[in-house]
């Protein structure tokens, strides 16, 4: 479904039915995007090579009346054009004047999961599929995107330790849509990186025994990018792999500075980056929710003055929830009516499954299950 949010009447229209992934894998979410005329883009993403992926671009700019569904291609490694029909954790970012940059992951090409790039002028036609990394078992990755840079950062896979095992931290950018990339520090990188020791690492996670769950990916008024991250001592849930470090990894122009910022009590809590000229802030679920040690809690929000080196938490945002709340995101250009959006659900049983946002002075609305009109007021939450 797709709909959006008008800051001048705080409504939001109904949602337009687009399409029935028939799964109830939520790795199939799909990724919105708009390009510079204004057309809404959805890139249906899918979990593995078991099912398609589609994208689709609306009729009108700005409208969510009508979507088509876009027949994309991209180059092969043989060189030729195939159909677009395939891709997973997928992450589009839209440069001015210059179209899709997009990251993505393949699975068994060659890593278990494998690190892509790919990009498009017009989102149909599509360049040739980059591999980034491939190192042992593979990655996962989180982008971010100022102007014409691009950057990821991204873990990996040890061989033979299982998916579910991620641990150290690595860095990437490109400035021109992905003809040569860099480490943060300017030194290029030949693609796809293929060893653990690569100049793009930025710390050894794994002989501290640590393992890395990548959060979010912004840049500070530099450009420099800044990394949000949590570790932990293993992939199971419970008190036995805490603490959970709320980590933030900030490239000075001269070295990566890396600062704790609190902890919480589940590797896939997850919150976002909102970097100011006067301060650093962060939304995430850091507080101890209904369901202890299972995904997400209560969602506050931390702050820091000096560039990510020291933090407080400057208010919570829900408290005395039935369900966790998680995976707070940041919009792209937010703006202050609208700085957040995440969900919430019962961490130990099926349930209901809500839909939250955020605004710049810290009040929590809830997105309506039912709608009798072509529109309706969010609701405010009480504290």
């Amino acid at each position: 479904m797709v709909s959006w949010y008008d800051h001048e009447k705080r409504q939001v229209p109904r949602p337009t039915i687009l399409l029935d992934k028939k799964t109830s894998d939520a790795h199939d979410n799909p990724v919105i995007s708009l390009d510079d005329a204004g057309h809404v883009w959805i890139f249906s993403t899918s979990h593995g090579r078991a099912r398609p992926s589609y994208i689709h671009r609306s009729r009108r700019p700005y409208s969510i009346d009508a979507f088509e569904r876009v027949s994309a291609t991209y180059v092969g490694d043989d060189g030729k054009r195939s159909p677009l029909t395939n891709f997973s954790y997928f992450q589009a970012w839209h440069v001015k004047g210059r179209g899709f940059a997009c990251f993505f992951t393949r699975y068994a090409d060659p890593a278990k999961r494998t690190n892509m790039f790919m990009t498009s002028a017009d989102g149909v036609r599509w360049s040739r599929w980059q591999r980034l990394a491939t190192i042992e078992d593979g990655h996962y990755q989180v982008s971010g995107q100022r102007g014409e840079k691009a950057g990821v950062m991204f873990n990996y896979h040890p061989a033979g330790k299982g998916l579910n095992w991620r641990t150290n931290l690595y860095y990437i950018e490109t400035s021109d849509l992905g003809a040569t990339w860099r480490t943060a520090a300017g030194r290029a990188v030949d693609v796809p990186i293929t060893t653990v020791a690569s100049p793009a690492l930025i710390r050894d996670y794994r002989s501290e025994g640590l393992l890395v769950y990548l959060k979010d990916l912004a840049f500070d008024e530099q450009g420099y990018p800044v990394l949000l991250y949590v570790t932990s001592k293993g992939y199971r849930s419970g008190p036995a792999n805490d603490p959970r470090t709320w980590t933030i990894a900030h490239w000075t122009g001269k070295r990566w500075a890396i600062h704790t910022i609190t902890t919480s009590d589940n590797n896939y809590d997850m919150g976002s980056l909102y970097l100011g000229a006067e301060s650093w802030r962060i939304i995430a679920p850091t507080q101890i929710g209904p369901q202890p040690y299972n995904p997400g809690g209560e969602v506050a929000e931390w702050i820091s003055g000096d560039r990510g080196a020291t933090w407080k938490r400057a208010r919570q945002l829900t408290e005395r929830s039935p369900r966790n709340h998680t995976y707070v995101r940041r919009p792209v250009n937010a703006q202050p009516g609208f700085r957040a959006l995440w969900a919430d659900g019962h961490g130990r049983e099926p349930s209901a499954s809500d839909l939250y946002f955020a605004d710049d002075a810290g009040r929590v609305y809830r997105l309506p299950r039912v709608m009798t009109g072509d529109r309706a007021t969010p609701a405010l939450l009480t504290r």
